[in-house]
């Protein structure tokens, strides 16, 4: 089957070259853009408008004359990315592992340091003034991806005492708050101080973000890794980070005489007893604001929504929500050797025809495929492109915060309205 396929597209390239003077271009050999393949399925009037649409000028010299003359912005004033890595910065080295796992370590830059990784050490001095995203290599030869952590990726690795609320779940209760820049935010419960980094960039500058906390141990830790990304902050961005956060060592079922003096746009509660705070925060909450409570089990919400039911609080329940995240696992097929699949040709505009048969072996984070022989062959004019198969599906290693499988303490979200 091969050589008369072989053989038949050999007779046809030497019978164009005998018609029209110059040998046939095989199918593989054309390149289309996508607006040309677009073109060949419309009717002909339609095609022709869509050329004569992607044949128009781009903009006239008018507009063109404009922003030739419009005044050119300065880089620092556009808020161009930062430079290279700089001492005492925080920075974050990825290694890959088995069962296609990623491990992330972070550190501040010194001079006289070296990071220790599963696959050797590596001196800081060598990563000070590599710009990030460079892959560099340990004493021991592993490779190490270098590059500046994002704040959910701080908040999963700086120290912390008491477990913290997760990036994931941050993110919903900061949709459910609607939280504008310049809001003023109650924080009920500091922790490790990941709520209070997230809230302080939502506000912003111009807003205000005050944080009670009971447990001395448990203040001094939220300040200090709120200081500790300031600091890195304005050493890697060249900007200052907004100083708006406020952290009281006191307990908020006590603060009765505090709230007098302030307006809330907001309440965030994560705190062992959300109930017993509910009385003293709720007459600074403006009308119509929203209070977030992150609750670990669903008795605790029920617990909670007994008790304004009971008290006859001004609060209307709206939702209480469980956020989940999964893992995925996207990758290049292989067949059963382990190497990668070989590319396959795939038809357009035709009906399509297999050209191989994979049956898929699961293995632990891969997938390998057993090639079947060739059963049909391709047409000679057909156009073709090249194909890999992929393989997705949800990853064996979830990471211990993802929900993936839905427990009662899974972590709750509820939402409160000030009526």
């Amino acid at each position: 089957m091969r050589v008369w396929s072989r053989l038949r597209r050999a007779a046809s390239s030497a019978h164009g070259a005998a018609v029209g003077g110059r040998p046939r271009r095989r199918a593989w050999e054309t390149s289309l853009s996508p607006l040309e393949r677009v073109r060949r399925l419309l009717p002909p009037e339609e095609a022709a408008a869509v050329g004569r649409c992607a044949a128009a000028p781009q903009a006239p010299p008018e507009e063109e004359k404009e922003a030739a003359a419009a005044p050119q912005v300065p880089p620092e004033a556009a808020g161009t990315r930062p430079g290279a890595f700089r001492a005492g910065e925080l920075a974050l080295a990825e290694v890959r592992r088995k069962h296609n796992t990623t491990l992330k370590l972070l550190c501040r830059l010194a001079a006289g340091s070296v990071l220790a990784s599963p696959g050797g050490i590596l001196p800081h001095h060598d990563i000070i003034g590599q710009q990030p995203g460079q892959v560099m290599r340990t004493s021991a030869g592993a490779r190490l991806l270098l590059r500046r952590p994002s704040l959910e990726e701080y908040v999963l690795l700086m120290p912390r005492g008491p477990t913290i609320a997760y990036p994931k779940d941050v993110s919903a209760m900061l949709m459910m708050m609607d939280i504008h820049a310049g809001d003023t935010v109650l924080e009920a419960g500091s922790g490790s101080g990941a709520m209070s980094l997230f809230l302080s960039r939502a506000v912003g500058p111009k807003g205000r973000v005050v944080s009670y906390e009971i447990r001395d141990d448990h203040h001094n830790l939220a300040k200090k890794n709120y200081r500790h990304w300031r600091a890195a902050w304005e050493i890697g961005h060249m900007e200052e980070w907004p100083d708006n956060v406020d952290f009281i060592l006191k307990d908020i079922s006590t603060a009765a005489a505090d709230m007098k003096s302030i307006a809330l746009d907001a309440i965030v509660l994560d705190m062992l007893n959300p109930q017993s705070a509910l009385p003293v925060v709720h007459p600074s909450l403006k009308e119509g604001g929203v209070c977030a409570v992150y609750l670990a089990n669903i008795t605790q919400v029920i617990d909670l929504l007994d008790r304004i039911r009971t008290c006859k609080l001004p609060f209307l329940c709206e939702r209480i929500i469980e956020v989940t995240h999964r893992n995925w696992l996207v990758l290049p097929a292989k067949i059963k050797n382990g190497k990668s699949s070989q590319m396959m040709e795939t038809q357009e505009n035709i009906e399509e025809q297999p050209q191989k048969e994979y049956e898929e072996i699961h293995g632990q984070d891969q997938v390998v495929l057993k090639e079947s022989e060739y059963n049909e062959s391709l047409s000679d004019n057909a156009e073709t492109y090249w194909s890999v198969p992929y393989i997705a599906r949800p990853s064996y290693w979830q990471e211990a915060h993802s929900g993936a499988t839905s427990s009662p303490f899974a972590g709750q979200a509820l939402t409160v309205y000030q009526k």
